[in-house]
């Protein structure tokens, strides 16, 4: 499968070149799959400590009007998150987009930070605390969002689910880029799948960029830069199959021999 991974800004003058040039990468590409950053192409209300239901509403309101935009990007499936309100509680949910489905909901996001720059749960509410496998066309995958790379536990359940990737939108900064790529590196190896993860950016630098594309066995095969902000790869879906039967995975499967 095709897919690509991308650093988007917010900030509106700087979004719409952006997101044409995005546009014309995944045509060009022929890309099948497309991973968006965390609350794409809209404001990170979550910077803010204090709750303001008036800015909330603007971003799920813009996040609406983006999500009707995003066949422009000429893929078959588009994975991302958004800001949306159900029955009175407001959450982080993920979604597949697809021509044939339009929006599909995905899982909420469970663990928000709590700290200066990232008041995410005084913002949204927690959403769902499992880690179920998805499709999109003839790749499965889980959905870790951001901080939730570090919920090292559903890596496990991935592997007995033979999952193709686990996908990650990200709003992390440019400073923690070691840190971040290095949980993306585990959670490959511990899963026997690919690790995708796509980030945000801004010119302020709270949100410092830096995407990538993980091997099952842990190989840094893409990311992106600043002047490289978007890329496209060709993953073996036949590949994580390989790496659950190699070390480390295997160990942790159904034994297969027994001492006398």
């Amino acid at each position: 499968m095709r897919v690509t991974v991308c650093e988007l800004p917010h900030e509106q003058a700087a979004l719409g070149d952006a997101w044409a040039a995005l546009c014309e990468h995944t045509s060009r590409e022929s890309s099948e799959l497309v991973l968006l950053p965390e609350f794409a192409m809209v404001e990170p209300v979550w910077e803010l400590e204090h709750f303001d239901l008036g800015r909330w509403s603007d971003a799920e309101a813009l996040s609406d009007s983006w999500l009707a935009r995003l066949p422009e990007l000429n893929a078959a499936h588009v994975v991302g998150t958004r800001p949306i309100t159900m029955e009175g509680q407001l959450f982080n949910q993920g979604y597949v987009a697809s021509a044939a489905a339009g929006v599909v909901p995905l899982r909420r996001k469970f663990f928000l930070p709590d700290q200066p720059g990232s008041w995410e749960a005084r913002w949204y509410d927690r959403g769902d605390a499992d880690f179920p496998v998805y499709r999109a066309g003839a790749l499965s995958f889980g959905l870790n969002i951001c901080t939730e790379l570090w919920a090292v536990e559903s890596y496990a359940a991935y592997a007995q689910c033979d999952v193709h990737a686990i996908l990650s939108p990200r709003a992390t900064a440019a400073a923690t880029w070691d840190k971040w790529l290095s949980v993306g590196v585990v959670a490959a190896v511990r899963s026997g799948a690919f690790s995708l993860s796509s980030n945000r950016v801004d010119s302020a630098g709270t949100c410092g960029g830096g995407s990538w594309i993980i091997s099952p066995d842990g190989e840094i095969l893409a990311t992106t830069t600043c002047d490289v902000p978007f890329v496209t790869l060709d993953i073996d879906l036949n590949a994580p199959i390989a790496a659950r039967a190699s070390y480390p995975r295997y160990v942790f499967g159904e034994p297969s021999t027994s001492r006398k």
